[in-house]
């Protein structure tokens, strides 16, 4: 961030991490990031219920990381942000590199 940024700008990036730091939104776009599914697919993928599942699917299409279409009676939702990979692989590769450092450290510990 080396421009000034105003503050409505960084509330706006605020608001996208805060989106990100639920794990169950994780999974759902972990999910989603081999192609479309249905909310019952996601339901099984995340062994969570299917309020809790649709309740973030609602959050994250309000946001525009998701998108839904309709197809008779069934939803189906995939990827609306791309880039948000992006973000996942960068913050992800720091912390697998972090984790295998703690975990080399203790076992020469042990």
């Amino acid at each position: 961030m080396s421009e000034m940024m105003s503050e409505e700008m960084l509330e706006l990036i605020a608001q996208r991490f805060r989106l990100l730091s639920d794990p169950m939104r994780l999974r759902i776009l972990h999910q989603l990031q081999n192609g479309e599914k249905s909310v019952s697919e996601l339901v099984d993928a995340t062994s969570a219920s299917q309020p809790n599942v649709s309740k973030h699917l609602s959050t994250l299409r309000t946001h525009g990381l998701v998108k839904r279409r309709q197809d008779g009676n069934m939803a189906y939702f995939s990827i609306g942000a791309p880039f948000i990979f992006d973000v996942c692989n960068t913050v992800c590769d720091s912390m697998k590199d972090e984790w295998e450092q703690k975990t080399s450290l203790l076992g020469t510990m042990a």
